[in-house]
């Protein structure tokens, strides 16, 4: 008979998580592994908010496992480490993301892209090498292999930067790998949500100059005014979109709901590129004629690996880069992922695990 989650390993734990497709969430007893040898222990202290949490907890994708325990943005501290721990030391302050295994020996982990391995093992949802389901971070605590735990720079506020370690490094990455992080540029961002705010952030760091395209013109004064992008593109007025045709090296697009390209395309100078890092449920309609005639490109690119988010946490606290954050009790987390669902939050959610997350 198959053990229960609360007794598969030898350390008692607690966490928030979702039982059934319900995605309501609610207090849960588990169990972690014991600290191994290259391993760091670490208590949670804040955890973000992903909205691939909420699609998981009610399996929008159709292979959520439960209980599910979600939470891919935390920071904590470490409180025991392996004998052969070389990286981290009891007391630092660490970040755990979006992975907590891969092989280790294929072309792209060997490449630090550990992201693209064909054997990564998420943080949570993941069947880990011992068999049983990962935990992620809406929980009092991890053991995580010393590879995929990242140091936490001193000036980056812990309770505010969590989100960094997914939405961070999902919009970072393509700036850096497709050439958009050059001074000058002219550098779109579509959406101004959790991930579409940071990738803001970013390309203006870079020296870039931004242009927020958005359905609504709303977010037009905060998006300038706040967030300090350059221009604004309300993408269904058909004038303003003319307007701007041609005029952008390249686009992150942060969208995560079905909607058309070539209007985006067409915003693209010849050679530009546009990457999609949300994620769609449905196909995208793939126009190829604007492609050919101007030798541009539509790419993917999926979170990074792990020299990549250590090096994207320095440069974020070198540059004073953190997310727009709202710091909530682990007892708020069905209403959040309601408000969540419904666009309502600017732009992410925190969960302050070390106060609010009691055992019962």
């Amino acid at each position: 008979m198959a053990k229960s989650p609360e007794t598969e390993h030898p350390l008692k734990a607690f966490g928030w998580g979702a039982r059934d497709t319900s995605g309501v969430f609610s207090p849960v007893k588990f169990s972690r592994r014991e600290t191994g040898e290259r391993d760091v222990q670490l208590k949670v202290l804040y955890c973000g908010i992903c909205h691939t949490d909420l699609h998981m907890a009610r399996n929008d994708w159709g292979f959520t496992q439960y209980p599910l325990i979600p939470g891919h943005e935390m920071v904590g501290e470490v409180t025991e480490i392996g004998s052969k721990v070389t990286k981290f030391k009891v007391g630092d302050k660490v970040g755990v993301g979006c992975l907590v295994g891969s092989c280790r020996q294929c072309d792209q982990c060997t490449n630090d892209l550990e992201n693209y391995c064909s054997n990564l093992i998420w943080t949570y949802g993941s069947v880990y090498t011992d068999g049983t389901l990962a935990h992620g971070g809406y929980s009092n605590f991890i053991v995580v292999d010393e590879h995929f735990v990242v140091r936490w720079p001193e000036n980056l506020p812990i309770e505010i930067g969590s989100p960094l370690l997914c939405a961070g490094i999902t919009t970072y990455s393509p700036l850096r790998y497709f050439g958009l992080d050059k001074p000058g540029m002219n550098i779109g961002v579509v959406g101004l949500g959790g991930l579409g705010h940071v990738a803001v952030k970013f390309a203006k760091a870079f020296g870039t100059k931004v242009t927020v395209i958005s359905t609504s013109i709303n977010k037009k004064k905060e998006a300038i005014e706040k967030l300090g992008a350059d221009s604004f593109l309300v993408s269904r007025d058909p004038e303003e979109m003319k307007a701007g045709a041609g005029t952008l090296d390249g686009i992150i697009d942060t969208v995560a709901a079905t909607h058309p390209l070539l209007p985006l395309i067409s915003l693209l100078k010849p050679h530009g590129k546009l990457v999609l890092v949300g994620a769609p449920d449905k196909p995208l309609e793939l126009p190829v004629f604007p492609l050919i005639s101007s030798r541009k490109i539509i790419a993917g690119s999926g979170i990074g690996g792990m020299k990549e988010t250590q090096e994207m946490l320095d440069f974020a606290a070198k540059h004073n880069i953190l997310p727009d954050v709202e710091i909530i009790p682990i007892d708020y987390v069905n209403t959040a992922m309601d408000r969540l669902a419904k666009s309502d939050v600017k732009y992410r959610f925190v969960i302050d695990i070390a106060k609010s997350l009691k055992a019962e």
